[in-house]
């Protein structure tokens, strides 16, 4: 059975970007002119993904509203001639996609977040994605690397978590995998012995970091159901992996795109700047403007 059903948590506050996301969910800020969420949904529709549940909550209206019909707009467009705006709005995402949405009423970390989507589920495979992290995928004739850890996870059966690498001395911002080998190359995975949630540099087992993908089978539910809340009373994804690891094989498959984390002002700048190089509207715009504003900042110099 392969993977068609994505859970995505945005039930967070998104304080690092406040104050932006007082009043405004963290995933529906704009990069160039589309909602940090939608990209993240086209790359799961893109490796196959048809089924997506929310873990939201009430403040998060506005990510159900933003995928469902606007009969009132898409009247509007339509009434004055705007096909272009109106075919935008109509295709956000394919007709065979659907959404549903279940709260997670307290603040209760990762893990809680996608335990929350169990009923929802049920007993089939399903994938965790990120909604704050973008995995880019410049060369889109490419299969994208969820696509590529849904078909590893197909041919193994294997649970698939997506790391990167990273400098050693940043290791203490991500959870680090050990593995059972040498590490997996760029779009292939490894046999998982161990995940440590932000390791001290000198004690990582390796620079492996955690990037925000997951693939799992059913079974990680009960290791959530029975996972102790641990860092900041809270139950951690990266806990309930650690002790799957010790029923199940988990495979770490390392990226071959480049990441992306939105849910940073810096990693928000960066998302920015790589998606507006390459927009195929506004690309020669943006290579003007930086070229004028290096040049203004060398004469200011």
């Amino acid at each position: 059975m392969t993977v068609r059903k994505a859970v995505l948590t945005v039930a967070g506050l998104g304080t690092r970007f406040l104050p932006a996301t007082k009043a405004i969910a963290k995933e529906m800020i704009p990069v160039i002119d589309k909602p940090v969420i939608q990209y993240v949904v086209e790359e799961a529709v893109a490796a196959g993904i048809r089924e997506f549940v929310l873990v939201t909550h009430s403040a998060k209206r506005s990510i159900e509203d933003h995928f469902d019909t606007n009969y009132e707009l898409e009247s509007a467009l339509a009434a004055r001639g705007k096909q272009a705006l109106l075919d935008i709005v109509q295709n956000i995402v394919p007709k065979d996609v659907t959404f549903s949405a279940v709260r997670q009423g307290r603040p209760l970390g990762l893990g809680h977040a996608v335990l929350c989507a169990r009923e929802v589920i049920g007993d089939a495979p399903f994938a965790v994605l990120l909604p704050d992290v973008l995995v880019d995928q410049p060369d889109a004739s490419q299969r994208n690397d969820m696509a590529r850890m849904i078909r590893r996870f197909d041919e193994t059966g294997h649970a698939q978590v997506m790391v990167e690498n990273v400098p050693r001395p940043q290791v203490n911002q991500y959870g680090v995998v050990a593995l059972d080998g040498d590490a997996p190359t760029a779009g292939n995975s490894t046999r998982m012995t161990a995940i440590v949630e932000k390791p001290a540099p000198e004690e990582a087992p390796s620079t492996l970091a955690v990037v925000g993908r997951y693939v799992f089978n059913s079974d990680i539910f009960e290791r959530l159901a029975n996972t102790a809340p641990g860092v900041g009373n809270e139950i951690q994804l990266t806990d309930a992996i650690a002790d799957l690891l010790h029923h199940a094989p988990v495979d770490a498959y390392r990226m071959a795109g480049v990441t992306y984390d939105c849910g940073s002002k810096a990693g928000y700048l960066a998302a920015t700047m790589a998606y507006a190089a390459r927009h195929p509207q506004l690309a020669p715009v943006f290579s003007a403007l930086v070229e004028q504003y290096a040049a203004n900042r060398f004469v200011e110099s």
